[in-house]
């Protein structure tokens, strides 16, 4: 097993150069790894065609593979020009999932990028994009690239919920800061730190959808102490009071008007499995990845971006 770390590239399996191309350079030049790009082919059509006639659909399967392995090649060569170790592969495979659990077992792998996939909300209910899956089960950091019109990040937002009180929540929310303070560093970018606080939730987590007069005071102390956990959170990483942005309101158009006001290229957020329910809706950053002006890079708890 290599022990040298490296920056995976999943390609589409179209050859087309995407913004997920110039954000993975920049950001294998900046971690200072070697760079691997990956594109996964297959084709339902030619698989049923060639349990009829195996030899002439192989022939044409590998003439593919052929030119899109020489495409990548070439891309790699022209990321290589700015000082970066690139290597290229495509594989043949139905389920690319599994194959990238394959990379991540037998490479020590940094972080994954790819180009986040639009999927309709139908779509969504009947079956698991590769998107939502790496969201929720791959363990390692994963980058979502919506647009790269900055390749090297500019604008770097860490998003945390100190709502949470559980002692690996709070150890999960340094992993964040931590993960987005490295990442604004390696790319001399700004780094904004936000928590958006939704007395609604709390409310309806502890009290139910009863008495809703009792809220008043008490909230008022619920959202204190949570900023005085926001405060104290950004104190731990040095993150300058004017970066710090602690907000009431909706998570979700929040984060987003927040992003779209500040320019954020990244927001760092993290993620965790969700079964049940739960894997249904889709958790906050996979409504981000769709409602979101900008990529993701979404963090597992214990494995920060190294």
């Amino acid at each position: 097993m290599s022990q040298t770390q490296r920056v995976l590239l999943i390609a589409p399996s179209g050859m087309t150069r995407t913004p997920a191309f110039d954000r993975a350079g920049a950001l294998a030049l900046a971690m200072q790894l070697p760079l691997h790009i990956v594109a996964f082919d297959y084709s339902q059509a030619l698989a049923v065609a060639g349990l009829f006639a195996p030899e002439p659909l192989k022939l044409a399967r590998d003439g593919y593979l052929r030119s899109h392995s020489q495409w990548l090649t070439e891309q790699a060569e022209l990321m290589s020009r700015h000082g970066i170790v690139v290597t290229s592969e495509v594989v043949w495979v139905q389920h690319p999932f599994e194959e990238i659990l394959h990379f991540v077992n037998e490479m020590s792998l940094a972080l994954i990028v790819k180009d986040a996939q639009e999927e309709s909300a139908l779509k969504r209910v009947f079956f698991t994009p590769l998107d939502w899956q790496l969201l929720r089960d791959c363990p390692v950091p994963v980058h979502l690239v919506t647009n790269a019109l900055n390749p090297r990040p500019r604008n770097v937002l860490a998003i945390v919920d100190v709502l949470r009180n559980e002692d690996q929540d709070l150890v999960f929310n340094d992993q964040i800061v931590e993960a987005a303070s490295k990442l604004a560093a390696l790319c001399q970018s700004r780094l904004e730190l936000l928590h958006v606080y939704d007395w609604t939730v709390v409310y309806a987590r502890d009290m139910g959808f009863g008495a809703l007069p009792m809220a008043g005071g008490i909230y008022e102390s619920l959202g204190a102490a949570q900023h005085e956990a926001f405060a104290a959170l950004a104190e731990r990483h040095g993150v300058p009071p004017q970066c710090r942005h602690f907000i009431e309101g909706l998570p979700l158009n929040s984060i987003c008007e927040f992003a779209a006001d500040h320019h954020t290229d990244v927001i760092v957020m993290g993620t965790v499995q969700h079964r049940g329910l739960n894997a249904l809706l889709g958790t906050t950053a996979e409504q981000l990845l769709h409602r979101a002006p900008c990529s993701v890079l979404a963090i597992k708890p214990g494995r920060a971006l190294q």
